[in-house]
């Protein structure tokens, strides 16, 4: 398991949780969003960066640790 925390530019709120593997949902600053918690494995985690790619988000940082 890794876990996870990935900023992105852009606001999408905390129902889209499940969509996101159960990641949770947090909005950062003026216009940013912080998804963080744990995905089984790198595999997982591209199948999310993935999902923010399909709705037009950038990806500020992203962090994870085993």
């Amino acid at each position: 398991m890794l876990r996870i925390e990935i900023h992105i530019n852009g606001r999408i709120t905390p129902q889209w949780s499940e969509w996101f593997g159960g990641l949770s949902i947090e909005p950062s600053g003026p216009d940013g969003t912080i998804l963080q918690g744990m995905v089984a494995d790198q595999a997982a985690l591209y199948g999310i960066i993935a999902r923010l790619r399909d709705l037009g988000l950038r990806l500020v940082e992203v962090r994870s640790e085993e």
